[in-house]
């Protein structure tokens, strides 16, 4: 599958670079997206904190120099999961990580969870931190908050990728979350909040909250997304478990410009399951959209 307006030079060269290493994977191997390799540690780093912002505590941390870059994970998760991409992008960029609200470090503090305030605390985070414009790269949840943040504070983005979200409801597939490894994420989830947070007996508060929201958002129009002017990719995994693909191709072919990305072998851990297409292929949006 290609990319959209004018971007199918990106999509073919993931989908070959992937495909080479799929194809000497060895006999009697599982497939990446069978696959949920172990979860990586934040690297070192002295720029770090808590920031009282919104009304609630979040971790960040931060790396490297250069033009700015937000990573944000998915929900149950940590930033832990964006270490792979932190050493890659750090070179070259100050890459600035959080942990969303009630998850990770960030201290749960309060029961409501939307994704209007993942975004606001994205851009207080931006504010706290002095930092003018960001590029977004959004994992699940969020790639769904970069895409509020680009709906409600285009002015602080320099572009975004979007990778594993839905737009609306009707983009999540029935039953998706009890298919491939997404299970073992779950469980996975929970011990590892054990480990980072400050609270940990407030898990299950974590995952009733979330469950709200779950049911409820997102619910982007056509004519919203639309309404995207900066350079945004929409990516996924050819075997995401929770994500529809003609959700996929209809959130690309409704914002203008858009690039359309499938990496090809893995599912909804992408970032983790092939790390060099995944890295890949952030490197060639961010070479297209010239953050500043």
């Amino acid at each position: 599958m290609g990319l959209l307006a004018g971007g199918l030079s990106l999509s073919m060269s993931v989908i070959s670079n992937a495909g080479s290493i799929e194809g000497k994977r060895n006999a009697g191997q599982k497939p990446a997206w069978l696959t949920l390799p172990p979860t990586p540690a934040l690297p070192a780093t002295t720029r770090k904190g808590l920031a009282a912002i919104n009304g609630v505590k979040v971790f960040y941390a931060q790396f490297g120099n250069g033009p700015s870059l937000l990573l944000l994970h998915g929900g149950l998760a940590s930033s832990n999961y964006w270490k792979h991409q932190i050493e890659f992008l750090s070179r070259d960029y100050t890459v600035t990580v959080m942990d969303t609200r009630g998850h990770g470090r960030s201290p749960l503090s309060s029961a409501e969870m939307k994704y209007r305030l993942f975004a606001e605390d994205a851009v207080a985070l931006l504010d706290h931190l002095s930092i003018s414009k960001t590029t977004i790269i959004g994992w699940s949840d969020g790639a769904i908050t970069g895409l509020q943040v680009a709906l409600t504070r285009p002015n602080r983005l320099s572009g975004l990728f979007a990778f594993g979200a839905n737009s609306n409801l009707d983009g999540l597939k029935p039953g998706g979350a009890k298919t491939g490894v997404f299970p073992s994420f779950g469980a996975r989830c929970r011990k590892e909040y054990v480990e980072l947070s400050p609270a940990p007996e407030r898990w299950p508060e974590l995952q009733r909250s979330l469950g709200i929201m779950w049911r409820s958002e997102p619910n982007f129009s056509k004519n919203q997304l639309r309404e995207i002017g900066l350079p945004v990719a929409i990516v996924d995994g050819q075997y995401d478990e929770i994500i529809k693909p003609e959700n996929v191709r209809q959130m690309a072919s409704s914002i203008r410009n858009a690039q359309l990305v499938i990496l090809p072998n893995v599912s909804h851990f992408a970032m983790l399951q092939d790390v060099g297409a995944f890295n890949h292929a952030v490197r060639q949006f961010l070479s297209k959209s010239n953050p500043d």
